[in-house]
């Protein structure tokens, strides 16, 4: 059962803490909570991804723990490794000592390095679990998450199975730089968040910038989708659109015309052909 009483419900809470959803965005949630399913959230950078995680912590209360995902991720920095040091430490204090002995005790919880995938599945208390960027990795690390997205456990040869104690809620993102497993996929529920449209953008900017003009943040946003339209290496995301929002703030600016455009096009822009491309557009358009 989700501790939320509907979809409007999520949404009004996520709300509450500045996140603003649209149906989708609420009803996956809403259907995760309620069917203790795993979220693979894809999109483009900077579309609120990984901020969907941390409001959905807030809302919840639980605490946030994140695995980010790189290339050349392994077992021992997503799930655990042994303290070596200290393992070794203890075989020298008990040099001569039945090696049996020794064996039994360094191969104990005292001993072992929890990782954010084992830290989730042992928490006392529920948590948000964000595995962020999950494409980066290779498809040898993927799989190791499988058992923990179907039976929310861990498998530790020297222990054994450890099973979680409270379920986590698993949101995955993707920026969809590769293609996942149909295993993977399977596994979870899915939410693709593209840009918004320049009415919930507008939104999202008054929301994060408080004390931005709506006038402004109208145009902003249409600025923004404009600029989207166009053949770029990267289009601007909400992030970088909020942050431009907050540049046009602190210089005092109250109008988006070309020349403000021009001005301030390096902090949603972050590609040199990017920035001469819409320069040009908003040269021609003029």
């Amino acid at each position: 059962m989700s501790q939320f009483e509907s979809p409007a419900a999520l949404a009004a809470a996520l709300r509450s803490v500045d996140y603003l959803p649209d149906e989708r965005i609420a009803q996956v949630a809403y259907l995760a909570d309620a069917l203790g399913k795993p979220i693979l959230v894809e999109g483009p950078a900077g579309v609120g991804k990984t901020e969907l995680a941390k409001a959905l912590a807030t809302i919840t209360g639980r605490d946030l723990i994140r695995l980010q995902c790189y290339e050349g991720l392994d077992e021992s920095r997503a799930l655990y490794e042994w303290n070596y040091k200290k393992q070794l430490l203890r075989i020298q204090a008990d040099e001569g000592s039945d090696w049996s002995e020794i064996a039994g005790d360094i191969f104990s919880e005292d001993f072992l390095l929890a990782r954010p995938l084992l830290q989730a599945i042992r928490s006392e208390q529920p948590v948000v679990l964000l595995i962020d960027e999950i494409d980066r990795v290779e498809m040898e690390t993927e799989a190791l998450l499988l058992e923990v997205l179907s039976d929310f456990q861990v498998s530790i040869p020297e222990l054994g199975t450890v099973a979680a104690k409270t379920q986590p809620m698993v949101l995955l993102t993707s920026n969809n730089t590769r293609e996942l497993s149909e295993a993977l996929k399977r596994r979870c529920l899915f939410l693709h968040i593209s840009y918004p449209t320049p009415e919930r953008e507008r939104e999202i900017l008054m929301a994060r910038v408080p004390d931005l003009p709506a006038k402004l943040a109208d145009e902003i946003a249409r600025v923004a989708r404009s600029v989207r339209a166009m053949d770029l290496k990267k289009s601007p995301s909400v992030s970088e659109t909020i942050d431009w929002a907050r540049t046009l703030l602190a210089l005092g600016i109250e109008h988006v015309d070309a020349e403000v455009v021009a001005d301030t096009v390096h902090v949603f822009l972050k590609y040199q052909t990017d920035i001469d491309r819409a320069l040009k557009e908003f040269a021609t358009s003029e």
